[in-house]
């Protein structure tokens, strides 16, 4: 049988909008969404044994139930017994480039590539709506994942309008590797400090997630204008994160004030930077100003750009 290699992309969020509480205790979201070359790789294989394996050359990760790729194996071992039955278990090898609890969707992206891996394994003939389908089971940012590019993203994160994708804007991340925020507190933090602003009405809440079709962010998207596009970025959970985490405001504050960046702010619920850029040269003259203004040895900068796809079969043995 067959084993798959495959590039699992990491995301930036351009633009987030939390709207209102939901009934399911999630938030309406409206966000732009862009996969870049940042990525991490994984390598599906068959075993002998009626059995899932994972492991990660990164020692934060685990390897248990508790990492979502596992849960995506489980998952198809849920949905298709007949095949699992017929083909067995799984070893999954994860080679981690993307930085851990980054706001960069790693382990999602991660989740993703072992649904589209099963899928090759075990030859179910699964489209790319059914895997996003399956993959919303597991986390708002796996659908996403799934088809990459750039999409306009409501509900939760899992329904998905694919934009024209964006090529080659480059970008530096900036995180350091020791800090974490935690995705749960920094919405229920937005909630209690900003609840109040809340939209109530189920249709209002619809009406406004929709208008974010709209936005200036999008024309810029469509025109593929770097420069508006930067200076359109947004991402309301700044507002709580950025008080109470001052390395990150730092890390915006610094970048803001290097020459050839043309934006700059922090993706998701952080905690890392980005920023963006016209040329590849910039962003690396960039980086290396960072180093310089932040000499701690915790801080990870990386340079990347925007890509059009999300997971890609790299190779079959």
């Amino acid at each position: 049988m067959h084993s798959y290699s495959l590039i699992a992309p990491a995301k930036i969020n351009l633009y987030l909008e939390i709207i209102g509480n939901r009934s399911d205790g999630y938030h309406e979201l409206a966000m732009i969404l862009q996969s870049i070359g940042l990525a991490d790789k994984i390598d599906v294989r068959p075993i002998s044994t009626d059995t899932i394996r994972v492991h990660c050359n990164h020692p934060q990760v685990p390897t248990d139930k508790s990492n979502l790729a596992y849960r995506a194996a489980e998952l198809m071992v849920r949905q298709f017994p007949e095949a699992f039955a017929r083909h067995g278990g799984v070893k999954i090898t994860v080679n981690k480039q993307i930085p851990v609890a980054a706001g960069l969707a790693g382990g999602s992206t991660n989740a993703a590539a072992v649904l589209v891996g099963i899928d090759l394994l075990w030859k179910l003939g699964l489209t790319q709506s059914e895997l996003e389908e399956l993959g919303g089971t597991l986390g708002s940012d796996v659908p996403f994942c799934i088809a990459g590019g750039t999409a306009i993203a409501t509900g939760r994160g899992e329904q998905l309008s694919p934009l024209p994708s964006l090529d080659s804007i480059y970008i530096v991340l900036a995180k350091y590797r020791s800090l974490e925020v935690s995705t749960a507190w920094a919405y229920k933090t937005y909630r209690q400090q900003f609840g109040h602003s809340y939209i109530r009405d189920s249709d209002n809440l619809t009406a406004r997630a929709n208008a974010v079709h709209s936005r200036a962010i999008v024309k810029a998207v469509l025109d593929k204008d770097a420069g508006e596009i930067a200076r359109k970025l947004h991402n309301d959970l700044e507002r709580v994160v950025l008080p109470d985490y001052p390395q990150v405001l730092q890390l915006r504050e610094v970048f803001a004030n290097q020459e050839g960046v043309l934006g700059t702010m922090m993706s998701g619920s952080g905690p890392t930077v980005f920023a963006l850029f016209e040329s590849q040269q910039q962003a690396e003259q960039v980086k290396l100003q960072v180093r310089e203004a932040i000499i701690d040895e915790d801080l990870e900068l990386f340079v990347t750009r925007t890509i059009t796809h999300g997971i890609q079969v790299t190779s079959s043995i």
